[in-house]
């Protein structure tokens, strides 16, 4: 059975969870309190961070790189895309939102205000573009729920607890974001904590 060590607030970890419950396998999750990790994380995972998911004798840490190799290993639903250009494409945008989205995550976490403010502003207007793209489409890539869908759900369901306000032309993107948010699998990968981020 793999095990996934996972944060209850970790957006990172909450991409993997939300991957483990569409795949509807057998696993289990233990939750770290991030500001009391057990030992046992330094030694699974040399960065002592989580996500970190165990299988028998392999080890895997970033979220990106779990969710590839669960995707790969329970090929049912099939998150990436089975065509190798379509599949090299999503990996690309997989790594803008970590370079354009999720790296403002963490400067808003834990930068000075100033900084803040600015990633504030600059998440906003990143995630503003995305919207024309979802006034013709289901999902990031299409009708079919993948990935990509994935890593970006738990940065929209955020967005109040990081105090980002979507303009107007952003409204396709919170109907997808809505969309999302009532996946079962999403629904059943949330933590408490992550529950009372929204209102």
């Amino acid at each position: 059975m793999m095990t996934l060590y996972s944060g209850t607030t970790c957006p990172y970890s909450q991409r993997c969870r939300i991957v483990l419950y569409e795949k509807g396998m057998d696993f289990q999750v233990i939750d770290v309190d991030m500001h009391n990790k057990p030992e046992d994380l330094a030694v699974l995972n040399p960065y002592n961070k989580v996500p970190a998911l165990v299988e028998r004798d392999l080890v895997l840490y970033e979220a990106n790189i779990i969710n590839e190799y669960v995707d790969e290993r329970f090929p049912h639903p099939q998150l990436m895309p089975a065509d190798p250009v379509m599949r090299a494409r999503a990996r690309l945008l997989l790594h803008g939102f970590e370079k354009e989205l999720y790296s403002l995550v963490d400067v808003i976490e834990n930068g000075s205000a100033k900084a803040a403010d600015k990633a504030r502003a600059e998440l906003r207007d990143n995630l503003t573009q995305l919207a024309s793209l979802l006034g013709t489409q289901k999902y990031m890539l299409g009708e079919e729920f993948s990935m990509l869908d994935v890593a970006i759900a738990p940065l929209l369901w955020r967005l109040e607890h990081y105090g980002i306000n979507l303009p107007k032309q952003a409204a396709p993107l919170l109907k997808y974001a809505e969309r999302l948010f009532s996946r079962q699998a999403f629904v059943d990968a949330l933590t408490p904590s992550e529950k009372a981020m929204r209102r």
